[in-house]
């Protein structure tokens, strides 16, 4: 198939950076948002991007994108939603958190609460949190992934089953229109269940942009979750089963 020059450059930006902006392109190439537009159009009828909401996605499939690049996809998002789940937690609380870029925000936003305990595979937030001595740190055993240092198999599995924790906070590589949460693989997938199935409240916190992509491992389902916090919902299936299943969602860029 033939591309030109831009539509490859904007297909690299893309596999670079985990998605591309419509505003960023335009500035970039000096050319106007509309023909951005029809570029990001006519690359997704390829199935070469996926559409999201101001931009595309890089389409996911068996594989996740790397973890720095991941780190780059809708920051912003992030610390706003990482914000507003620390809300939600208080001081003096046990928490789990698992594997995530998302995750790894809320523990940004713990730093200034007291007296928590957080129990965490994930050695990213283990390391950003032990430095603060108002903050218990208990990271669990296993097998430490070297693509984003999430610690999985069955030892972390066994290891998280040993407690009982007043709040969860737990990501998804993708998000379903029928609600199933999903990820890539079936190892760091039994710890989530685990962490799922081990605490009081659940705090799912995710991006729209889960909305846009597709991963074969189930982690369970939206229902089993208390709240929700994402950026921006536009799913009518998904907030209908937010509803049904009185699944608190918070959208940080609403209101």
């Amino acid at each position: 198939m033939y591309l030109s020059p831009r539509h490859a450059e904007i297909i690299q930006m893309a596999k670079d950076h985990g998605r591309v902006l419509v505003e960023d392109l335009a500035s970039h190439f000096n050319v106007t948002p509309q023909t951005i537009r029809k570029d990001l159009n006519d690359l997704c009828d390829q199935r070469l991007l996926s559409r999201i909401h101001g931009g595309a996605l890089f389409p996911s499939g068996i594989e996740n994108m790397e973890y720095e690049a991941r780190r780059k996809i809708a920051a912003d998002e992030k610390e706003a939603i990482g914000r507003a789940a620390a809300r939600l937690i208080p001081d003096n609380a046990s928490l789990f958190i698992n594997i995530g870029t998302t995750t790894e925000a809320v523990s940004k936003a713990l730093l200034d609460h007291n007296g928590l305990m957080v129990i965490t595979n994930n050695i990213n937030v283990a390391n950003r949190m032990r430095i603060y001595p108002s903050i218990e740190v208990v990271i669990a055993g296993g097998v430490v992934r070297g693509s984003d240092g999430g610690v999985v198999g069955e030892a972390a599995v066994d290891f998280i089953r040993q407690f009982k924790v007043d709040y969860a906070v737990i990501g998804a590589s993708a998000i379903d229109h029928d609600g199933a949460l999903l990820d890539f693989d079936f190892r760091e997938v039994k710890v989530a269940q685990a962490i799922i199935a081990n605490a009081r409240h659940v705090i799912l916190v995710s991006d729209q942009t889960k909305f846009e992509r597709t991963a074969p491992v189930r982690i369970g389902h939206l229902s089993q979750v208390n709240t929700f916090i994402t950026d921006r919902c536009d799913i009518p299936s998904v907030r209908k089963i937010c509803q049904e299943a009185e699944v608190q969602l918070i959208e940080t860029s609403v209101g």
